[in-house]
């Protein structure tokens, strides 16, 4: 007669040993995902923050008159563009989640904007705003029998309208964000608010907000980083310019890699940590509740 432990032992054997194989390959598929984040991801910033190692380049690069003015136009393009964006999504959230037919076919015009590349469609906002030759000049003014003004020579009228191009280019994405979180509100609240004879303004105040004030802080703050990190909006439509007049703090470390600064450029990127690391902490610290 057989001892059971022993066959339990036999038939454990196996097991174990096919959990051993398993756990040698799962570690060898996980290693070429560890080596492209070691050199692609790691690497570049271990060797850029080696760049900016030197506290000549910080000096150098406060006593540039060019940074000043990068930082407050990096301020006013955080704090104006991306809450006049997301007030807007907001609104555009309650608009698209009607269920006409015609709502639903303009938003799908609606999200082109956030679905084609960047460079064509910025590039081709730059050529209608050419004073000579674009089709605003050409359309508007010269109607009247007035030359149209130079959009871009004028360094408030340019950063204008890098943030309108940042709110036209990204706002179908946030607002996608927002109808998720509005739809994911019961619709019994919005009933029995209109039999207790609530009014619209009262179903947002009470029911909406509460219920996606969390989404929208957070989506704020997400979209503030990746503001941070996004040049195309500028440096496509301006280049920076007039004067370096329109820069942001990601397009200023482009200026000085064409002007092989490499030092400076890097310098450039790690002063913005201050402003993206509080970001992080509070976006992080939001999720985790």
């Amino acid at each position: 007669m057989s001892n059971p432990s022993m066959a339990l032992a036999s038939n454990a054997a196996p097991v174990a040993r096919t959990a051993t194989q398993w756990e040698f390959w799962g570690r060898v598929l996980v290693v070429p995902y560890i080596l492209v984040f070691l050199v692609f991801v790691l690497y570049p910033v271990c060797y850029g923050l080696w760049l900016a190692r030197h506290p000549e380049s910080y000096v150098q690069l406060f006593d540039d008159p060019i940074f000043f003015r990068t930082a407050v136009n990096t301020v006013i393009f955080l704090v104006v563009a991306i809450n006049f964006k997301m007030m807007i999504a907001m609104v555009l959230s309650g608009f698209f989640i009607q269920t006409r037919w015609w709502i639903k076919a303009l938003s799908l015009i609606f999200i082109l904007p956030w679905a084609l590349p960047s460079i064509p469609t910025i590039l081709s906002v730059r050529f209608m705003l050419n004073p000579e030759w674009g089709v605003i000049n050409q359309t508007i003014f010269r109607l009247t029998g007035l030359d149209g003004p130079n959009w871009l020579n004028d360094p408030t009228l340019a950063l204008t309208f890098s943030m309108l191009m940042h709110v036209w280019k990204s706002l179908p994405f946030w607002t996608l964000i927002l109808i998720s979180a509005r739809l994911a509100i019961p619709a019994e609240q919005y009933e029995a608010a209109s039999v207790d004879g609530a009014s619209s303004w009262q179903k947002f105040k009470f029911i909406t907000w509460p219920s996606m004030r969390t989404m929208y802080i957070t989506s704020t703050i997400l979209s503030m980083i990746w503001t941070l990190g996004d040049f195309n909006s500028v440096y496509l439509l301006t280049g920076g310019g007039p004067a370096d007049l329109t820069h942001v703090l990601a397009t200023l470390g482009i200026r000085y890699l064409r002007l092989d600064q490499v030092d400076l450029a890097m310098a450039s990127i790690v002063v913005a940590l201050p402003l993206v690391l509080p970001l992080v902490y509070f976006m992080m610290k939001r999720l985790s509740k």
